[in-house]
């Protein structure tokens, strides 16, 4: 993901920035202050609230 792009990325909630993380070779963005992973579909991120998943969640299925 361009770098650049992920600097104007928001979390759509509080509005903090997102982190690019690699989880098992798939990319998501994360955001620390609500716990929440967004998934990025195809090259695009969706930053919908029906598809962010908890942070602890996925933590548990580690």
């Amino acid at each position: 993901m361009d770098p650049n792009f992920l600097n104007v990325l928001a979390c759509p909630h509080c509005y903090q920035k997102l982190e690019l993380y690699n989880n098992q070779n798939r990319l998501e963005l994360v955001c620390h202050v609500d716990q929440l992973i967004y998934p990025i579909q195809d090259g695009i991120p969706v930053l919908l609230a029906e598809t962010a998943r908890h942070l602890n969640l996925k933590e548990e299925n580690s």
